[in-house]
């Protein structure tokens, strides 16, 4: 059988609700179902401000925006992330600054956040990657004891938890993904989370293109204009009306794909003991989505076999990042604070295997048996 890498899950109401929308002749961005996701994020959240945006990538953006960075800035941040979390930077002339990765996690190595802290320093940018949490605790502390905006990248991270606190609510700012290869999915999309209230009237100007449409709208102002910086984030009202049902059964979501990665997770559990592979590593107290499942194999020519081999057998499994230090646009634009060793081996080693709803035991049965073929055929090659 055919093992796709990502299949989005529907939850068979996305169609009602898209043809309600149509119904209602109400299209563009902020309409109904625009509001009710929103209202739905911050009941759930607890936040100040819930702004769904096109994508992750747009509220990062306003994220950039709202840290006021600018030409010289320095943005304290991961190389071991998707382009987009420099970008959003980089765009307002500030200067990213890559940090290594903890070997466990892959998350930023909050022990080395403080050396990559100049008089420049704007904000930290923590990315909770696979949907497993950075240790907020320290960054918290150590953001607040510079005076730093802490900007939580939880695009992988939706309804994972720290301490019982769910990620996206503990910095200053955070920024969720609906795009088609997350949980919870609307094809594209995303929110961003306003934590401190003191960001919250900015943040409505910026989403609305620079103006104070939203205060009009409420009959605040007799008219609106454009007031600051701002662009065009809002989704469509479709958007809206695909995610809805989403988050609504989002919780069942993440526990049909809890499931998945546990069947995983133990089928490769001798590997692992074998020194074959590493697996995933969660940190005690902290409760993750699983979004996706990885192994780390010996080298890159392991993995690349690997890949091969899966393919071979009609299995999609792909890498992950590159590291941004490392990338031309990287060197270019950001710098990196000493030595990333670990994020170099990791981006040589990764490997994700198929993980989304519906994968079902017999799918899942058909990746873990060629994986563990593999590695026998490997294991006879070594005697021999």
């Amino acid at each position: 059988m055919k093992v796709p890498f990502n299949r989005p899950h529907l939850t068979g109401e996305e169609l009602d609700c898209l043809a309600l929308a149509l119904e209602r002749r109400v299209l563009s961005g902020n309409g109904p179902f625009g509001r009710a996701c929103q209202t739905w994020l911050e009941e759930r959240f607890g936040c100040a401000k819930a702004l769904l945006t096109h994508s992750a990538t747009g509220a990062l953006e306003m994220a950039a925006l709202l840290a006021d960075v600018g030409p010289g800035d320095e943005v304290v941040m991961p190389s071991y992330t998707f382009v987009s979390t420099a970008n959003a930077f980089a765009l307002r002339g500030a200067v990213p600054v890559f940090v290594d990765v903890r070997e466990d996690t892959l998350n930023i190595d909050e022990t080395l956040i403080e050396a990559a802290i100049t008089e420049r320093t704007k904000a930290i940018v923590v990315v909770h990657y696979a949907g497993v949490p950075c240790e907020m605790g320290p960054i918290s502390t150590i953001a607040e004891r510079h005076g730093l905006m802490l900007i939580e990248d939880a695009a992988q991270a939706f309804l994972s938890t720290y301490l019982g606190r769910s990620l996206g609510t503990i910095g200053h700012l955070g920024v969720f993904s609906f795009h088609e290869t997350k949980n919870v999915v609307s094809g594209e999309g995303g929110a961003l989370l306003v934590n401190d209230e003191r960001f919250s009237d900015r943040a409505e100007v910026l989403w609305e293109k620079g103006t104070d449409r939203s205060k009009y709208f409420r009959g605040q102002v007799d008219k609106y204009t454009w007031v600051d910086l701002g662009s065009s984030y809002l989704p469509s009202e479709l958007v809206a009306a695909f995610l809805y049902p989403q988050l609504r059964r989002s919780e069942e979501i993440t526990a049909r794909r809890r499931l998945v990665w546990d069947l995983y997770h133990e089928a490769f559990a001798g590997l692992e003991r074998e020194g074959r592979v590493r697996r995933p590593i969660v940190a005690d107290g902290c409760d993750f989505n699983a979004h996706l499942y990885y192994l780390i194999l010996e080298d890159e020519k392991d993995r690349a076999d690997l890949i091969q081999a899966l393919g071979a057998q009609g299995i999609s499994s792909v890498f992950h990042y590159v590291p941004l230090h490392s990338s031309p646009a990287g060197r270019r634009y950001g710098r990196a604070s000493g030595e990333l060793p670990i994020t170099d081996r990791v981006s040589e080693r990764l490997l994700r295997l198929p993980m989304f709803v519906g994968a079902d035991d017999e799918a899942v049965d058909v990746v873990v048996r060629e994986v563990l073929a593999f590695h026998r055929r490997r294991s006879r090659r070594h005697v021999a």
